[in-house]
């Protein structure tokens, strides 16, 4: 598994974006607060959700979220 060069924890590559290899389960919501990448690449605004029959998918959260480093690679 692949670790991120700032904080050394263990990150996925989902596409071209570093995520924490956490799945979280989540409900699609327009103005939620949080930011999804789903499997395939996409970043979709959504709520962590603790029901799965209410829940949209499974996804991950960006390590640029997570990460105390992020801004030192963050493209401007």
């Amino acid at each position: 598994m692949a670790k991120c060069k700032g904080c050394g924890k263990p990150i996925v590559w989902i596409g071209k974006i570093p995520c924490d290899p956490e799945q979280i389960i989540y409900r699609k919501e327009n103005k939620g607060s949080l930011r999804v990448v789903t499997p395939n690449g996409e970043v979709l605004s959504a709520v962590p959700s603790d029901n799965p029959s209410t829940a949209t998918g499974i996804g991950y959260i960006s390590h640029f979220a997570t990460c105390p480093y992020a801004d030192r690679f963050r493209r401007r």
